[in-house]
Formats: structure tokens, C-alpha cells, sequence
């Protein structure tokens, strides 16, 4: 049996090899994003050159510019309906002709991997400065696993029908200490997303990386805790899952080596 690896780089930036294909999600590849600083853990060191890139919504933090063009190789770009007119201003014809453009349902054949977009509730704006649009989703990788990244969201019902899984790589905090919960995860709500989705493993990630320079000191626990609470709060309410609170740059091995 082979096996499926999963490296967290921080914040949302998983690096994904599963049947002999590679994926990464949301890279955040630089130290510096705007007035966010990496507070914990290396830069990324990315294996080689992916053979897609996996990108849920707009937002800076997740769709990074500067760090897409980085992204080595000629990886195809698996974005949400709407969003290859920005990426064809933001990352110029060359990367953007690599753009498949997804909603919810839709699924994208990567080598022996099939990629389908399902629901995510955030905002799908690139931010209150701009009028760049396109809706916010997750993705459901199955190749040797069936895996769901879900980008960012908050609870929906029909996170029920995403199970049962193998992995689900969870947010369960933000980059800053007044981030509000709308379309976003806490701890609590992160254990109740694995309950509802049935994942044998879970990994949460969207927190611990990225905070605003000058507030290194402030409120802590929002920074590094809601990993750790997550994993408490999920042995109450999902028993049965593993979680793997995994450091940046750390992997988690499914199968023979799990």
C-alpha cells in the first residue's frame, strides 16, 4: 500500500503528495504579507515543482501574489469560478493561462487525483479595497485518501455530506488577535466540523504562523493555543480521529507509516 503525506508550511500552505501526484494549498511563501510577519517556524522550502496549486478564495492570505509567481514549475492553477480576470491582471497571461476555473461540484482530473470543489461560508472578496469577486470553496482531494482542505470557512450543513474522510486539514484560528469568527473556524467549531465530516485524521493549520508586526506580545494564547485546544476539544467530540498537531515544516505519513 502507498502512502500519502501531508507537510504543513504554516498558516494554509500544505504541500500534498497522494498517488504520485503533488498539490499545494494557498501559498504563503515569503516572511513578510503586507503588515503580517511569519512569527513561528522556517519559510517554506517546497520539494520541487507541484503539479497543481490549489487556491479556495481571494484573500491576500491565501491568495498571495508575490508567492504564486514563486511556486516552481508550470503547476495548474485550480481557482474558484470567477477569479481567473484577477489572476490574469495579478499574475500575468503567462500563469493565468494556467488557470482552471471551479465551482462547487466541479471536479479537476490531476494525474491519478481527482480534485472537486465543495462549499466553503467566507467572504469571497479579495478585500474591502476591491471590487474582485469570486466564490470562497474548499477542496476534496481523493486519490489513495480522500482528503478535504477546506481553505477557509465557517460551519454549513452540508459539511455532513463531505464524509467520511481519511484526513481533514481544518482552520481553527486567524493572524490577528481581533479577527472576527464570522467565516472562519475557532477551536470549538473546528471540532465540530470533524465531527459532522467523520475524518479518521485531522490537521489544524490557518493559525500560529502569521501575526501583525508590533503585536508579538498581545494575547498570545490566540496565537499558538487554538492548535493544541482544537486537538483537547476534538478527543471529546470525536473520539474515534487522530489529530496531529503538526510544526511548521513537519509531515504527517498515512498509511504503512501512520
Amino acid at each position: 500500500m502507498s502512502t500519502t503525506s501531508v507537510t504543513w508550511w504554516g498558516h494554509s500552505t500544505v504541500w500534498l503528495a497522494d498517488s504520485g501526484v503533488t498539490l499545494l494549498t494557498d501559498p504563503v511563501l515569503t516572511d513578510r504579507l503586507a503588515h503580517l510577519k511569519r512569527m513561528a517556524g522556517p519559510a517554506p522550502r517546497l520539494p520541487g515543482a507541484p503539479d497543481a496549486i490549489l487556491l479556495s478564495h481571494l484573500h491576500a492570505d491565501h491568495f498571495h501574489v508575490a508567492s504564486i509567481k514563486a511556486v516552481p514549475g508550470n503547476p495548474i492553477l485550480i481557482v474558484p469560478r470567477g477569479a481567473a480576470a484577477f489572476a490574469a491582471k495579478a499574475l500575468g497571461p503567462a500563469i493565468a493561462k494556467r488557470c482552471v476555473e471551479v465551482g462547487v461540484g466541479d471536479e479537476v482530473e490531476v494525474g491519478a487525483v481527482r480534485v472537486r470543489a465543495v462549499p466553503a461560508r467566507h467572504d469571497g472578496g479579495r478585500g474591502p479595497w476591491s471590487r474582485e469577486r469570486a466564490e470562497a470553496i474548499g477542496f476534496v482531494v481523493e486519490g489513495n485518501t480522500k482528503i478535504w482542505y477546506a481553505g477557509d470557512t465557517g460551519l454549513f450543513e452540508q459539511m455532513h455530506d463531505l464524509g467520511p474522510l481519511d484526513l481533514a486539514l481544518l482552520p481553527v484560528g486567524g493572524w490577528g488577535p481581533t479577527l472576527g469568527s464570522h467565516g472562519h473556524l475557532d477551536a470549538a467549531d473546528a471540532a465540530e466540523a470533524l465531527r459532522r465530516v467523520k475524518a479518521s485524521w485531522a490537521v489544524p493549520v490557518h493559525y500560529g504562523t502569521l501575526w501583525p508586526i508590533g503585536m508579538g506580545r498581545v494575547r498570545q494564547h490566540m496565537f499558538a493555543g487554538p492548535g493544541p485546544r482544537f486537538a483537547e476539544l476534538a478527543a471529546r467530540t470525536s473520539p474515534d480521529a487522530r489529530v496531529r498537531v503538526l510544526a511548521q515544516g513537519e509531515t504527517l505519513t498515512l498509511g504503512p507509516a501512520a
